[in-house]
Formats: C-alpha cells, structure tokens, sequence
C-alpha cells in the first residue's frame, strides 16, 4: 500500500529533535511519497536539504505563503521566480489568500497569488491554494486566471459542498486532511458526495493534527488516520482509498 502525503512541512522547527525518526516512522507505515510545500525564501536551504537526506521520498514546491506576503513580498516573488527557473519542483504552493490573520494585506496578497499562478502556468506547474476565511477572494482570482493551464490542489479544504464543487470546477483536487476526523470539520458530513477521483490525502504537518491526536504536533505517519475516516465515509476499503488518492496525486503532480 503506497499512501501519498500531498502536503506536509517536514523541514518545520517542530521537527528538529527527531525529523528523520519521524520520517521513518510515516515510511514504515507506507507514507513513501511526501511533497513538501514552501512558505518563504528563509526554508529553502532547509527545504533541499530535506530532498538531499531522502531523494527517493521528498517532493519539493517552489512559492510564497500568503500570510508571509508582507512589505518585502516582491523580493520574496523574486526568490520564487529564480529558484522555479534553476531547477525542478513538483509545484508552485503553498500559495493564496489568507485573511485570518491580517486583512490589512488583502490587495498585495491577490497580487501575489495571481502573479504565482501565472508563473505555474508558464511552467506548466499546479498551483497549491492555501484558503483562510477567503473563499470569495480566491474564487475571484481564480475566476480571473481560468484557463486549461490552471490545475492543482485546493489545500486542506474547509468549505462547504458548493464550494467544493466550485473549486473542483477550476481543476483542482481536494486536500483532504486532519479537519475529516474532527467532531466539528462538517466536511466529513458530505464528502461521499464527492467522487474520489477529486480527492488527495495530505497532513500538513505539524498542523491540524487528526483525532485521536488533536491539539498534538501532526507527522505524516498520522495520515493513516484520515484514511481509515475516508475508508469509514466512503465504505470503501482503506487500501482502495490509498491506490485511487496516490494515483490523483500523481496525475496533479505527473510523477
């Protein structure tokens, strides 16, 4: 059984006691395909470092995190736009709008989002849409860049099914994560009524941990955990989940 994590930050400082043990551990599990988003120019070193220790394993993506897009986000596009054309990523991600934290930054973070979509689409790369509380906001960009070169991934999707059918509508698969096992992540409630042929499995490590580890530091070993809740969602066996997941993953990222 190959399970694939779509998306998770093993280089995090949350990880520096016993990244390579934690790696193991998800290995062991047959977590063996680990693609690893970016978040600003300060991780890259960490990020190729990473490839370096598990080149048969880790899958970089090149981009800027929205709520890292602050007063130097050109310099930090800059970054983005060099390193995407020295070498080879798997995507451009994690990238959208963020509006939890700061909504002072709105307009330089829709510029920032466009601008790395496009720059995926000359590539011919899949964008990784990070979303919070800005549904509307990253519907209107997308709207904005629709075309046959826009596909990816819609990072751990909170929305409701009529916004899963309208992200799906530009694409992209559904990340689907920790937020599936939670009493309260309501996505559970209809997520068999979407095919899986939309769906990817990711953990965004070391965040939004699955129960029974909530509130704990997530690893990508606990991914088997949201593929026993999608096996339970769809009545479908776990295995299955795992080739059909991995497989999409693979038609997203073509490796």
């Amino acid at each position: 059984m190959i399970i694939t994590d779509t998306h998770t930050h093993l280089y995090s400082e949350a990880f520096d006691d016993d990244r390579n043990e934690m790696i193991n551990r998800a290995i062991k599990k047959g977590v063996s395909r680990f693609f690893i988003p970016a978040i600003d120019s300060t991780y890259t070193a960490s990020m190729l470092q990473l490839e370096k220790d598990f080149p048969e394993n880790i899958f970089l993506m090149m981009g800027l995190h929205p709520t890292h897009v602050k007063e130097n986000y050109k310099d930090e596009l800059k970054h983005v736009e060099e390193m995407l054309a020295q070498r080879q990523f798997y995507a451009v991600g994690e990238i959208g709008i963020d509006l939890y934290w700061d909504t002072s930054t709105l307009e330089i973070q829709k510029e920032a989002f466009k601008h790395q979509i496009q720059l995926a689409k000359h590539y011919k790369l899949p964008i990784v849409i990070h979303c919070r509380q800005a549904f509307d906001a990253i519907f209107e960009v997308l709207e904005s860049e629709k075309s046959e070169d826009l596909f990816g991934i819609f990072h751990c999707f909170t929305g409701t099914l009529e916004q899963a059918h309208k992200a799906i509508s530009y694409n992209l698969k559904l990340g689907i994560g920790g937020v599936a096992t939670f009493k309260n992540g309501k996505i559970d409630q209809f997520l068999n009524e979407i095919d899986l042929k939309h769906i990817v499995l990711e953990t965004d490590a070391p965040y939004l941990s699955p129960v029974p580890y909530r509130g704990k530091r997530n690893e990508s070993a606990y991914i088997i955990n949201v593929l026993e809740k999608l096996s339970d969602i769809y009545n479908i066996p776990k295995e299955e989940i795992a080739a059909i997941t991995t497989q999409n993953s693979k038609d997203v990222f073509k490796i």
